[in-house]
Order: structure tokens, then C-alpha cells, then sequence
């Protein structure tokens, strides 16, 4: 396949990233921006300490065939799983007992999307996300490769994968919101906006905080 040349440069890109995610994260700010409003309050509020493990990764790779640019995966789900059916999420699931947060998100990766664990390399971790409404505590991890790699989704259970360019995480003009009912009352919903489809929730609290660490790394819109 013909590679086109790129000025980006992926490795000093990676290591400034990593720096950054050792350092304080901007946490939950960062995550309100992109959060429904007002928050969901359950009916039988969970104590986030018993709440049921899960972890996703954000993976960063340069697609050399492209233009170079670093970009992100992501999965939309089938309407065959369990839950969260149709809507646009990081790869990743629940922990299996006894199973860390980073041996299960990249379990998960490789049975989603076919990506090995040796293909990755991860770098760092974003602030964990209560979904109360669900009970599920969500850790994100940050994993990069420095080249695209060779994905295979489970058709059981992806839909489809999206290649997106990271800097346009960092686009005004591809977040927007809707408002929508939710037990009679009217919620307004911010989402990113990519190839048309809406990406919203915990997945879009997590690429907030994700896109406000790209800024701190010098990653531009342009």
C-alpha cells in the first residue's frame, strides 16, 4: 500500500502524552462539558464503592496511509448486545472476577475489535466514570500504536468501526446538543458529532476529558 509522507510525529506526540497522563488530570470539569443535563439522579442511588467494574481504552494510532495523523477507535454497537444497543462507545466491558481494569479492557479490545494486547502500548489512564443509572464505575485507559492495526470487529457484537481523526476532538464545530425527555422532563444532551453519527454519554464525558489532555500536549483542531 502506497504511504504517503507525514510531518506529525507520532513518538514525540506519544511521549508528551504520556507526561501529561502521569501528571494531576483535569477529572471531572473536563467530563461536565460533555454530560447530559441536569444529571440523573437513580431512584435507589448506588454507593459508587459497590459499583460493577468495567474498563474501555481509547487507542491512538497513525495511519500512514492516510495523512499521518494520529486517530481514535471507536466501535458502534449492534442492537444483538445486552445493552447500550446502536450507540457509539470506546472498546472495553465488564471485568470477569478476579481480573484487573487493564487486563480486561484489553481483553475486551481484542475480542471486540481483534487487536491484540502486544500491538499496544499503554500510556496512561483517564478519571474513571460513575454511570449511576447503570451502577457500572468505567476506568478508561489511553493505549497507543504507531501504526494502524489490523482490526477485525465481532460482528456479534460491533456494528461497525470508526477511524477518527484525533484533532477533530478538539473541533467546536463537532460538538452540539439536542434535547431530549426523559421522565417527562426535558434533558439536554451534548454530543461529539462524527460522520454524522452522535456520540453522547460516558463515551463523550471520557473523550472530553481525552481531548482537554490533547490540548495540554499541543494537539491542535487544524
Amino acid at each position: 500500500m502506497l504511504q504517503l509522507p507525514s510531518t506529525f510525529d507520532f513518538a514525540a506526540f506519544t511521549t508528551r502524552l504520556e507526561r501529561r497522563l502521569a501528571e494531576p488530570l483535569p477529572g471531572l470539569p473536563a467530563q461536565l462539558a460533555m454530560a447530559p443535563r441536569p444529571r440523573r439522579t437513580p431512584a435507589n442511588p448506588f454507593d459508587p464503592e459497590q459499583a460493577m467494574p468495567a474498563a474501555v481504552v481509547a487507542i491512538l494510532f497513525q495511519d500512514l496511509a492516510i495523512d499521518g495523523l494520529p486517530r481514535l477507535a471507536l466501535t458502534r454497537r449492534t442492537d444483538r448486545v445486552a445493552s447500550h444497543k446502536g450507540q457509539i462507545c470506546l472498546p472495553g466491558g465488564a471485568l470477569d472476577p478476579g481480573e484487573t481494569p487493564i487486563a480486561a479492557a484489553l481483553r475486551e479490545v481484542h475480542e471486540e475489535i481483534g487487536v491484540a494486547p502486544d500491538r499496544l502500548r499503554v500510556v496512561g489512564r483517564l478519571t474513571p466514570v460513575f454511570i449511576s443509572v447503570s451502577g457500572f464505575r468505567m476506568e478508561p485507559f489511553v493505549a497507543v500504536a504507531s501504526e494502524r492495526p489490523p482490526f477485525r470487529v465481532a460482528e456479534e457484537e460491533v456494528d461497525a468501526l470508526l477511524e477518527v481523526a484525533l484533532p477533530t476532538l478538539l473541533d467546536p464545530g463537532r460538538r452540539a446538543e439536542r434535547v431530549a425527555p426523559r421522565d417527562g422532563v426535558p434533558v439536554v444532551i451534548p454530543y461529539f458529532s462524527f460522520d454524522g453519527l452522535e456520540v453522547w454519554g460516558a463515551t463523550a464525558m471520557v473523550l472530553a476529558e481525552l481531548a482537554s489532555v490533547l490540548a495540554d500536549v499541543g494537539l491542535t483542531a487544524s
